[in-house]
């Protein structure tokens, strides 16, 4: 049983050791996180005394300014009564004169010698001032020095927020005017969004198809024939989507049975079956000027086409562009052929 008491006992004893280390340990971390929020609240205080301190200045200066500015009026106020002080008894002295010459001659010569001038009064004012005044002077030129920087530099600010907004202003104008003439081209020289309005062109094309029209290929080559063209009718604003059939240079005929004559051969088609009912003007061999072209519904006998006076043959000038690609609907999206 001794024997087992003393193992007993020094086990306890080697707890007592770990527990005692591991307290320490834990006291010891504890005094540092102490310390260190120490030093932080330290920190803290002193940032807020130095701010406090500079507010104090400030202040002190501020109303040093104050002060100064006070003193400076009241000065101004009381040179202002000596002056009107001086100027009535100058009045006085001058309705005395008058009463007689030879009083104001004997009055003017004792008044010579016994009383000091003006200019000595003010030297001597001068030079008893000059010493209370020269401190007090450099800490007006402290003072303002102080707010002239202040000024200056929130001057500074503004000038450089100024500038910047006009400089912003100006790129947005300059990015506005950009895109605006981007756009001018695109749509004047290059393409444009168009609908169908009607069924003159069935089946290839279908009432509010959206198209894509491509004017940029025709200021380097000519419409070719199958070629589908939009062009204005007569001038306005309402614009004629048809097929080319006839070149310039060509004769075109439609005879009775509906078959189309270019120069006296019978035209071979593939995107329409309709059989021609009314060959209009056509009905005659037409011969194409240069520069004009012979064009067609693919709906034949629902279009107002070249085969009416009223649309005739159509100018090169007059064509705006090419209908190459079909945005809408969807389900027909792709090139238009």
């Amino acid at each position: 049983m001794g024997i087992l008491d003393e193992e007993f006992d020094e086990m306890a004893d080697a707890a007592d050791s770990r527990e005692d280390k591991r307290i320490a340990r834990l006291i010891e971390k504890e005094k540092k996180k102490a310390e260190r929020l120490a030093k932080k609240e330290a920190a803290k205080r002193e940032k807020v005394a130095a701010l406090e301190a500079e507010l104090e200045r400030d202040k002190q200066l501020d109303k040093l300014f104050e002060e100064k500015e006070k003193a400076k009026i009241e000065e101004a106020s009381e040179a202002s009564a000596a002056v009107e002080t001086d100027t009535r008894s100058g009045e006085g002295e001058a309705s005395n004169a008058d009463t007689s010459s030879a009083s104001f001659s004997q009055t003017e010569g004792s008044d010579a010698a016994e009383v000091p001038s003006d200019k000595a009064l003010s030297e001597g004012n001068s030079d008893g001032d000059s010493g209370s005044d020269s401190d007090g002077d450099s800490e007006e030129k402290d003072i303002l020095g102080f707010k002239g920087k202040k000024k200056k530099s929130r001057k500074d600010k503004e000038d450089a927020d100024e500038i910047n907004i006009v400089k912003d202003l100006i790129s947005l104008f300059i990015y506005i005017v950009v895109v605006i003439l981007i756009c001018f081209c695109v749509i004047r020289y290059v393409g444009q969004r168009s609908t169908v309005d009607g069924s003159s062109m069935l089946t290839t094309l279908e009432d509010g198809d959206n198209l894509w029209i491509d004017k940029f290929t025709y200021h380097f080559k000519l419409p070719e024939r199958f070629d589908i063209v939009v062009f204005p009718y007569q001038d306005t604003d309402t614009l004629y989507i048809k097929r080319v059939i006839g070149l310039p240079g060509e004769t075109v005929q439609i005879t009775p049975t509906g078959d189309i004559l270019i120069n006296g051969v019978v035209l071979e088609e593939h995107y329409c079956d309709y059989r021609i009912e009314n060959p209009g003007i056509a009905s005659s061999p037409i011969t194409l000027g240069e520069d004009e072209f012979f064009v067609m519904g693919d709906n034949r006998n629902n279009s107002k086409d070249s085969r009416f006076s009223d649309v005739g043959n159509i100018k090169r000038d007059s064509i705006i562009g090419k209908a190459v690609f079909r945005i809408t609907p969807l389900k027909k999206i792709g090139r238009v052929e």
